[in-house]
């Protein structure tokens, strides 16, 4: 749910989204093949949702606590150059991404569903939660989604963050003072 007083200052500067992947970009289920082979589930609505920030402009990362080769793939068809897997420090990761985006990270806007995403998003000048994400997480958001992780989230999200000027570009604008007004 967009949230009533949304932090019109903190929409107007955002430059960058950070997205962890398991429990948001992912549902957080992982399954295993036959062979040992991790296998996860992502949306097309978030693919599609990347694709715009990223056509908007927006700088994107993945942070991610898992150290799997699915992310990397996801990056790569994605165009996401800055990649963070098998992190345990997520809050030092969102700092590294600042300096090498040249963002601040008052610029950035992190999308977390769990306490090991607490600390990356005290330091975001937006802060974005899916549906199923921890209630502490919740309590912390500018945004909590009404969709599920992994179920069109982070496109709710980038949706929010992104009006569409006309039928062929999208520019980041003041999105929630202008449809909550």
């Amino acid at each position: 749910m967009a949230p009533e007083n949304p932090p019109a200052a903190a929409l107007e500067t955002i430059r960058a989204v950070a997205i962890d992947v398991d429990g948001v970009l992912s549902d957080g289920g992982l399954w295993w093949g036959p062979n040992g082979e991790e296998w996860k589930r992502f949306c097309f609505a978030d693919i599609m949702g990347v694709s715009l920030a990223r056509r908007a402009g927006l700088m994107l990362a993945l942070i991610s606590g898992e150290n799997s080769p699915l992310v990397d793939r996801y990056a790569e068809k994605m165009l996401i150059r800055h990649v963070v897997k098998g992190c345990r420090d997520k809050a030092t990761a969102l700092r590294e991404f600042a300096a090498a985006a040249g963002v601040k990270l008052a610029e950035i806007c992190f999308m977390g569903d769990d306490v090991n995403d607490l600390p990356a998003l005290a330091l975001a000048g937006f802060k974005a939660a899916p549906a199923n994400a921890h209630d502490n997480v919740k309590a912390c958001a500018d945004l909590v989604t009404s969709r599920a992780g992994g179920g069109g989230a982070v496109r709710e999200l980038i949706d929010y963050l992104l009006a569409e000027k006309d039928a062929d570009s999208c520019t980041p604008v003041l999105a929630a003072r202008e449809r909550h007004s």
